[in-house]
């Protein structure tokens, strides 16, 4: 028998924009976290370096702001971006509230500086903020009576009334609501349905969609497929950051090392073979600190120029002590491996790291869909422009969820008939579990070759006519059988592809995160790439 469930607010995810929003929520809402692995699994626990806040003597917000700015290569919101470093502070000093152990020094919060800021902003735990940000949060959430978790639990799709035929439900007077979800939970292969009047997308960027990422395997941009597929616009999804330095190791999945390195003093050097030697000054005045789309670039060029599988991180002259102090989960992991980063450089390639685009919403998560609200990486506020300052994508959690849950506190809502449950009359295909980790392998290494770092109009199209086959193979398989996780990863996942390239085709410019070889000039004014189903 089919299960369902009733709350005020289900959020899907369980980074820290989901986990915040749920926290906020709870005093008044009846709450439930869906995440489709365990709590801890997704981006948020890998965040090395902190967050951005104007803490320090000496710092402006107005500092921050046009840091961000800059970094965003005229795409930046103005408003957005004010209303997220101006309400920093405050996040910052929720989690003090809470428990977050934060790194100190003579009594202060110590601050450390990365690439593309101006001031030393970046609140942080020694080299594992994210974990330490987590681990707070779900301590506190577990102990949370109206708060409700549901752990293995996989995003199916958004139950709307318009695909009902049911207007005026949560909602009166709007033609179109979002009403809740279906989501398939792995313990009992069975997909669940959860009517709510509100729900909150907090899941992530979409890393996965290429073959070398730092993102966890969580990362397969459900959140932004859902809202999709439901009638939400889309913003800004040819801007994929890619981080420069992604440690180089066989047995070392997906291990960052931090932006931090290289705001300590950090250089970035050629192997030995290809004579060792410095190489960012040549490529911009601010070298190892300038923003990460110019060093991801850098990185490529001198990795394509020499023949290069990776090249090479040097913090060897600070003191042992200073690296064990401030970068003890990298030293650790290096040394793991073998590599003894107090004695020698560490090898590293550019490896995709953040979605600067996606769902498009307003100041409180709101999207074009009622009852639907969207946070954190999944969203496009406008905040990141064509590529994300350093240490801002926590801050953005943390401020457009605190926003959100204020929009939702407001919300007069209704009440709806039961949801209809899942048609599970599917059977399974014997073949498909095959088929889906072949096309999901193809997907990867083409997204990763035809529209990674640097572009070009035939690698695109390229992937378009790929993408295009990959779509009808999959949506064969949803519609006929039984759904697993692997199948519906892979089905959000060609959907955020398919939503990259079209928006990569559309700007005929290089801006931020975008470089094309066909188009490398900047166009004079700035705007943004916005899809709609």
């Amino acid at each position: 028998m089919n299960i369902s469930h009733d709350f005020d607010v289900v959020i899907v995810g369980s980074g820290l924009a989901g986990l915040s929003a749920a926290l906020l929520l709870a005093p008044t809402h009846r709450v439930a976290v869906l995440t489709k692995r365990a709590l801890n699994d997704g981006s948020s626990r890998w965040a090395q370096g902190g967050i951005a806040a104007v803490m320090g003597e000496g710092d402006t917000i107005e500092s921050h702001v046009q840091d961000t700015l800059v970094a965003g290569a005229g795409l930046c919101d103005l408003e957005a971006t004010r209303f997220a470093v101006s309400h920093a502070p405050d996040a910052i000093r929720w989690l003090q509230e809470l428990g977050v152990p934060f790194s100190q020094e003579n009594g202060h919060l110590h601050l450390t500086r990365e690439g593309g800021h101006s001031e030393r902003r970046i609140v942080h735990v020694t080299d594992a903020t994210g974990a330490a940000v987590q681990e707070t949060l779900i301590a506190k959430v577990r102990e949370t009576p109206n708060i409700t978790l549901f752990e293995h639990h996989t995003l199916v799709d958004l139950i709307t009334s318009a695909k009902l035929g049911r207007p005026d439900c949560n909602q009166p007077g709007q033609s179109n609501q979002c009403l809740g979800l279906y989501a398939l939970d792995e313990v009992t292969d069975q997909v669940v349905t959860f009517s709510a009047r509100q729900t909150i997308l907090a899941t992530g960027g979409a890393g996965k969609v290429y073959l070398y990422t730092t993102n966890p395997d969580t990362a397969t941009g459900d959140g932004i497929a859902a809202a999709w597929r439901a009638g939400c616009r889309v913003a800004n999804m040819e801007f994929i950051q890619f981080h420069p330095t992604c440690l180089y190791h066989p047995h070392a999945k997906s291990f960052l090392i931090s932006e931090a390195v290289r705001g300590e003093g950090g250089r970035l050097l050629l192997p030995e073979s290809a004579g060792g030697t410095r190489f960012m000054p040549a490529h911009d005045e601010r070298a190892e600190l300038a923003p990460r789309d110019v060093v991801a670039r850098a990185i490529d060029f001198e990795m394509k120029k020499r023949g290069l599988d990776c090249v090479y991180l040097d913090i060897s002259h600070q003191p042992l002590s200073f690296l064990q102090e401030h970068f003890p989960t990298i030293y650790a992991r290096c040394l793991e491996l073998g590599i003894d980063m107090a004695k020698q450089p560490i090898p590293v390639v550019p490896a995709a790291h953040y979605t600067c685009g996606g769902v498009v919403t307003d100041l409180y998560g709101r999207t074009d869909l009622p009852g639907l609200y969207a946070v954190g990486e999944t969203t496009c506020t406008g905040l990141h422009g064509a590529n994300r300052l350093a240490s801002n994508s926590l801050v953005e959690c943390m401020v457009f969820a605190r926003a959100a849950a204020q929009a939702i506190a407001k919300e007069a809502t209704g009440t709806c008939p039961p949801l209809p449950t899942w048609d599970d009359s599917r059977v399974t295909d014997p073949d498909e579990v095959v088929v889906i980790s072949h096309n999901w392998d193809e997907l990867r290494r083409f997204m990763w070759d035809y529209v990674g770092i640097v572009r070009t109009n035939k690698r695109m199209d390229r992937a378009a006519h790929r993408i295009a086959l990959l779509k009808g193979e999959i949506q064969e398989f949803y519609s006929r059988f039984h759904v697993t996780r692997d199948l519906l990863e892979l089905r959000n996942l060609v959907q955020v592809a398919d939503l990259i390239v079209r928006s990569a085709q559309s700007r005929h410019e290089s801006r931020g995160l975008h470089f094309s070889r066909d188009y490398p000039q900047l166009n004079p004014k700035a705007h943004d790439t916005v899809l709609t189903p």
